[in-house]
């Protein structure tokens, strides 16, 4: 088991040249803005604000790397698919983005996180398509699950499983309100990592 006392933040890189170079096994967190990627991270490590929370999108614009107890780094890109942002900037964040998931030799897991209450976009299927293609291990992660109620809930997780997108990886309904999924998350990464 982790040391997750252990946790810092090794470094916001901003250019692709910043990015860890060791042979820790990375598990990234990838999904449009604002859907909650901070907040899982933070509930993941016991931590209130280790990742900074905002509830304004696209305040991160560097890929955040923490290393937990020297033996496992948590990647935490960008935001995708935030329209208040100048045109010039989106493409850095996405050639910041590409550069880290094209160089990345140590990606164990992607942890795709999607809005249970507005489901799955056009760019969270073109990553879900990318991940497919390069045959990179991922789950997908239902945020905001205090949101709906248990009716809402079933039905907007049978249509993540049901989208031939998402394939057979597993979906997991998530809350840090109520920490709902944190268990079976870290059962994933502690399955591939494993491995």
């Amino acid at each position: 088991m982790l040391n997750l006392q252990k946790t810092e933040l090794m470094i916001s890189a901003g250019k692709p040249e910043q990015f860890p170079k060791n042979s820790v096994p990375h598990v990234v967190f990838s999904g449009r803005s604002n859907v909650g990627k901070s907040s899982l991270i933070n509930t993941l490590l016991n931590r209130k604000s280790l990742a900074r929370v905002s509830s304004a999108p696209g305040k991160t614009v560097t890929v955040n790397f923490y290393l937990i107890d020297n033996a496992l780094i948590f990647a935490d890109l960008p935001g995708y698919g935030y329209a208040r942002r100048s045109y010039d900037k989106k493409e850095d964040f996405s050639a910041l983005t590409d550069a880290y998931l094209s160089r990345c030799e140590n990606i164990a897991l992607v942890l795709q996180l999607v809005d249970l209450k507005v489901g799955l976009t056009e760019y969270d299927k073109m990553m879900l398509k990318w991940l497919v293609d390069t045959g990179t291990p991922f789950c997908v992660i239902g945020t905001k699950a205090d949101k709906l109620n248990k009716t809402e809930l079933r039905k907007a997780v049978q249509a993540l499983v049901g989208d031939s997108s998402v394939g057979a990886a597993p979906v997991i309904p998530f809350s840090y309100l109520n920490g709902a999924g944190k268990d079976e998350v870290w059962k994933q990464i502690y399955n591939v990592c494993r491995e």
